[in-house]
């Protein structure tokens, strides 16, 4: 009977292998296993090695997004403050590049109505015939408000002044984003600050969270009397141009001009 490790030795012997590298023999099937558990080890070490680049890319963009917006604001902080009359403030408005609205526009939207008046309507953007005529408040909505306020005696020629807190109009008449809206609240507080009127009239939720700072919802701000500082009241209401599309809500913006109305008979 043949030994089967000799005619293996034979076999090798006859290949040409006839020197042996290692004093002991390799278990082939342990280093296949063991390179397995290397390669996974290294996969792993790959993977956490990307997971913490993007973790310090996302920081970094993090850092170069938050710091230029807080730049941003305190610039038109800085130009706001420094306005003190309305055709300064407006000229603040146009010289200020921080909002890229400007570059899309067609003209600042930057008032109408009265300044000397004791109520001042705040929207929240310019729209299409807006930013053609550089006035607020003129397209189809607008002349929905001006119905609303002649129910109740007021116009823009002497009872009213309107603004909006974007003076450019977001292209497409796309909602404003946060970021705008808060970019642009130095410009509208100064042009309250100028006005100084007794009460504000805030159409949109938009418009009423941003000067209110809050993050209710519109139908809870409406309805009710709010403090915008020491000596200005505040009523919120919904916007024309959601009236628009939702007629059945008029009449609860009906109950904010007898409101109002109330308010201003003391």
């Amino acid at each position: 009977m043949h030994n089967p490790y000799a005619q293996a030795l034979d076999f090798l012997v006859d290949a040409g292998v006839t020197n042996a590298l290692m004093d002991e023999p390799n278990n082939r099937y342990e280093i296949s296993s063991n390179r397995v558990m290397e390669a996974q080890v290294e996969i792993q070490s790959k993977k956490m090695d990307s997971s913490l680049r993007q973790n310090d890319d996302k920081s970094a963009n993090n850092k170069n997004t938050i710091q230029p917006h807080a730049d941003i604001i305190k610039q038109a902080n800085d130009l706001a403050a420094s306005a003190k009359t309305l055709d300064d403030l407006k000229s603040a408005i146009q010289n200020f590049d921080g909002l890229s609205l400007k570059k899309t526009a067609t003209q600042i939207v930057f008032a109408d109505g009265n300044p000397d008046a004791k109520i001042m309507v705040i929207g929240e953007a310019p729209g299409a015939d807006e930013d053609r005529q550089g006035k607020p408040f003129v397209g189809v909505s607008g002349q929905l408000l001006d119905k609303i306020f002649d129910c109740i005696n007021l116009n823009r020629g002497d009872s009213l002044y309107i603004s909006n807190i974007l003076n450019w109009r977001p292209p497409g008449n796309r909602t404003p984003t946060k970021e705008e809206m808060d970019i642009a609240h130095p410009f509208i507080k100064r042009h309250i600050e100028l006005i100084n009127p007794d009460m504000l009239v805030l159409c949109g939720g938009i418009a009423a969270q941003t000067l209110f700072q809050s993050k209710e919802s519109i139908s809870r701000l409406r309805g009710k009397t709010h403090d915008y500082d020491e000596t200005i009241k505040a009523i919120a209401t919904y916007h024309p141009a959601f009236l628009l599309r939702t007629p059945l809500q008029k009449k609860k913006v009906w109950q904010d001009m007898l409101m109002l109305k109330a308010h201003l008979h003391g």
